[in-house]
């Protein structure tokens, strides 16, 4: 199974990056609806199309604004929209609010449920987060192998959500901040770099990739890895269009 890092950033896109948005193309499946969200007409290959939000921050919700163009390109059976129902009234009030976008694209918005069995027989789940506003991360169950995807939340080893991720072979997970901005990470409810790190220990996943990388970032160096790898070895910093196998 194949899933497309087409997002890497948060907050705002640069020039390398544009705002969250993973996809498993042959689930139809998207994470978040950032900047990135055109990216997804280049890579669907099903006739439906079900995009779950961590939470209603414009930087992980704007890209629904951009369906037009997908639906342009692919004739789509079916798009949900799957998200906490106040997230979603939230994003049907204001985003698609008749003086800011005023024609909502055709598809449905769908409560989260506890559980929901994929195209291919896999089992989502999702966990809440601390995050200004709420936040939730997801898991995904295959018999043989497992993924979670966690943004937008403060990194701790004793947060209640890494036992929601134990064991996983793939962990994506946001990391804002280099070390030297815990202040800033507690005001915005984002990472430092070495709790994640920790996080990924203590919850003993195979492998994790960063991403929500800081737009303000010159270049990913800045990212003290070397430290961050004496925690936890297999960690990898995410670019946008990076593939990977899960």
């Amino acid at each position: 199974m194949k899933l497309l890092l087409l997002g890497t950033t948060g907050y705002h896109p640069n020039d390398r990056r544009q705002t969250a948005c993973m996809m498993l193309p042959e689930l139809g499946v998207v994470f978040d609806a950032g900047s990135a969200m055109y990216r997804v007409a280049d890579h669907l290959a099903t006739d439906s199309l079900d995009i779950f939000l961590t939470h209603a921050h414009l930087d992980h919700i704007v890209g629904l604004t951009y369906m037009f163009d997908i639906f342009h390109k692919h004739s789509l059976q079916q798009v949900r929209v799957h998200g906490e129902p106040a997230k979603l009234d939230a994003i049907d009030k204001h985003l698609f609010s008749e003086f800011l976008f005023p024609v909502a694209p055709p598809f449905k918005m769908q409560a989260l449920e506890p559980k929901t069995t994929l195209a291919d027989g896999a089992i989502l789940t999702h966990f809440p987060l601390k995050h200004p506003g709420g936040s939730v991360g997801y898991r995904i169950d295959w018999p043989d192998r497992s993924l979670a995807y966690v943004t937008d939340t403060m990194a701790s080893e004793n947060a209640d959500y890494v036992e929601k991720i134990r064991g996983v072979d793939l962990l994506i997970h946001e990391c804002y901040f280099g070390d030297d901005q815990p202040e800033q990470a507690e005001l915005t409810g984002h990472s430092c770099l070495t709790p994640v790190a920790q996080v990924a220990a203590k919850a003993e996943v195979g492998r994790m990739v960063l991403v929500h990388i800081n737009p303000l970032l010159d270049d990913d160096k800045t990212l003290n890895l070397g430290a961050a790898r004496k925690i936890f070895p297999h960690i990898e910093i995410g670019v946008d269009r990076m593939e990977l196998q899960c």
